[in-house]
């Protein structure tokens, strides 16, 4: 289900959420890989630091893959995110035209790929997603629930 590559985009995304996580920001990271295999965008949650809302970890890292690509299109790309994407997020990826979503950990309370809702697969929309989940799972969860434990 999962290879090499896999692995290494998915530690590539956590070292992005523990970055987010040492600026005190909820710890989400993402990588956008382009299809020959380089990662063309990173991102991490920074909404406390940019004062924006939709500062999302998936949200920065598209818009970075999109001008180092010099495209709004993100065609054969891939997305590796620590936290299942939000509505937000998940419909901005489509918006985008990413093709494969690969995500750590489920979002029981906000999610969009799976758990409350699934827009990027929704059948109403002109594009879908492919999606595939658990990589990593373990190491994301704790960094959450540890994020967590320390604000409450």
């Amino acid at each position: 289900m999962f290879d090499e590559k896999d692995l290494i985009f998915m530690k590539e995304a956590l070292v992005e959420a523990e970055l987010a996580f040492k600026e005190e920001e909820v710890p989400v990271g993402a990588v956008i890989v382009s299809p020959e295999g380089k990662i063309i965008g990173k991102g991490r949650n920074q909404i406390i630091k940019l004062n924006d809302p939709t500062a999302h970890a998936e949200i920065l890292a598209i818009r970075e893959a999109c001008k180092n690509l010099g495209n709004f299109r993100l065609l054969g790309c891939k997305i590796y995110v620590t936290l299942e994407p939000c509505p937000m997020c998940a419909y901005a990826l489509v918006l985008a035209r990413i093709e494969e979503l690969i995500f750590a950990t489920r979002d029981e309370k906000t999610g969009a790929c799976g758990s409350i809702y699934n827009l990027v697969q929704d059948l109403r929309f002109n594009h879908r997603i492919k999606i595939r989940e658990g990589l990593l799972k373990e190491e994301a969860q704790n960094l959450l629930k540890e994020f967590f434990k320390l604000r409450r």
